[in-house]
């Protein structure tokens, strides 16, 4: 344990009375040791925070933080950090559950690429094994040609603490932080790509990209956030590939458009 990193695992939480033990047992579970377990919940109105509560009184690595008003998601990812001890940090939601093996082959793979600055899962390659570590402009190129990598979810990763804190953070932004984080964090540092399969993000009716907000306004919300991270100045595309992405994002958009102004018909009219 002496070699071994400290990761802060970092769970936000907001009435997952429902799930939030499943999701503290399976970090507890983990081969990997070294870890604190910090909890932030923010003004849940059932019994999330006594459950959580109930393993801080149990193992000393668990620390409980309950915020004095509601912050809303990615303001209170970051505040989550700001407790942060660890070298890394690794986002698990409370109604998720990170597998035994999961921390441990995170770390492992970072620790062997120190220019890293974070870490994503990845669809497997043909002709390279994990892990791997890519360029900025790596990232970007496969993003946009099948790989997927700024369509994860938080869950995905492990950052180092002193990266996330040098590019700020979340911005705020309300269910679309994350593919925005990714885009910014991917202009400045090298991304080690990871299994998928080390962690299980689970699918409800109380997620909120199951809501009808997130059914209306998601599309518009990426394709704002994408225009704007292919326009900034450190964008590691030229400027040809950005005019490609840009003219197919926006045909996709139309379609979207169509299909949102059916939904808004068939459920609000």
């Amino acid at each position: 344990m002496l070699n071994e990193p400290l990761v802060s695992v970092l769970m936000t939480a907001y009435n997952r009375e429902k799930y939030i033990a499943e999701a503290i047992e399976s970090v507890l579970a983990s081969t990997y040791k070294n870890f604190e377990l910090i909890i932030v919940d923010d003004c849940s109105e059932d019994n999330t925070v006594a459950i959580a509560r109930s393993y801080e009184q149990k193992d000393n690595r668990v620390k409980v933080y309950v915020n004095e008003h509601n912050l809303g998601d990615y303001p209170n990812r970051n505040k989550a950090v700001s407790y942060a001890k660890g070298k890394y940090i690794k986002y698990l939601d409370s109604d998720d559950i990170i597998y035994y093996y999961g921390l441990d082959v995170m770390v492992n793979y970072m620790e062997r690429f120190p220019d890293a600055g974070f870490a994503l899962s990845s669809i497997s390659e043909i002709q390279r094994s994990f892990p791997i570590c890519i360029s900025p402009f790596e990232i970007y190129h496969e993003h946009f040609n099948g790989f997927g990598h700024f369509d994860r979810a938080p869950g995905s990763s492990i950052i180092k603490r002193e990266v996330f804190n040098s590019i700020g953070g979340f911005s705020g932004k309300r269910m679309i932080g994350d593919y925005e984080f990714w885009l910014k964090i991917s202009r400045e540092y090298p991304m080690v790509k990871i299994p998928i399969d080390l962690y299980w993000s689970r699918i409800h009716e109380g997620s909120e990209l199951q809501s009808n907000y997130a059914k209306i306004n998601y599309g518009r919300l990426k394709h704002e956030v994408l225009t704007e991270a292919l326009l900034h100045p450190s964008c590691p595309m030229d400027a040809e590939q950005i005019h490609l992405i840009l003219k197919k994002n926006s045909i996709k958009m139309y379609k979207m458009g169509i299909k949102q102004i059916l939904y808004k018909i068939k459920h609000y009219l």
